[in-house]
Parts: structure tokens; sequence; C-alpha cells
């Protein structure tokens, strides 16, 4: 099996691709929204795992590392975290993350 983390490599300059990243943060932001906008990092891992054919009961290590990584990431960059709507609701260490709703727009 391929290992998740090192997947998608630029072989011109050897850096990870910053498609790849950003999918793996929209995965979450799906996750979350499936889920209700908020729930406990371990459960969104396995949401993210299932819906890349993972048996939930089995998950990579890289992977879960990587899911946390992306959040943690998109989270702690302002303009992302405005962007995906990561929060966290308990603060930082908290294992349970959450989804922000979109501000109402006056009309």
């Amino acid at each position: 099996m391929e290992n998740i983390v090192d997947r998608p490599l630029d072989c011109a300059r050897g850096t990870k691709r910053p498609r790849a990243k950003q999918a793996l943060a929209k995965r979450v932001r799906e996750a979350l929204l499936l889920l209700g906008g908020e729930a406990h990092r371990q459960t969104v891992i396995e949401q993210v795992a299932r819906e890349m054919g993972h048996d939930v009961l089995q998950i990579p290590e890289d992977l879960e590392a990587a899911v946390i990584v992306s959040f943690e990431a998109y989270w702690r960059d302002e303009e992302r975290r405005a962007a995906y709507g990561f929060h966290l609701r308990f603060g930082e260490g908290s294992h349970r993350w959450a989804i922000r709703p979109a501000p109402a727009v006056a009309r």
C-alpha cells in the first residue's frame, strides 16, 4: 500500500503539492459538514478514511497523522481558517473539531 502522506510529490522540486493538502482539508470540511458541523477528531478521521475506501478499524497511521496535520495547518492560518471555517470549540488542544457557520449576508 502506498504511503498516503508521501503520495502527491512534485517530481521537479521534490516537494508536496499544495493541491494534495488542500484536497485533504476539503475532505475534512466535507466530513464535518456530514457530521452536523462538529465532531470529535477521531470521528472525522474515520469519516475521511471511510470516504477514501479504508476500513475504519484499520486506518493507516500516516493517513490519521495527515488528517490531523491538515486540520491544524488550516486552523492555524488565519486566511485558510476563514475560508474553511475550521474551529476548535474548546480552544487549542481540543479534539472537538467544528465548522463555523458562514456569516449571514444582509440583504
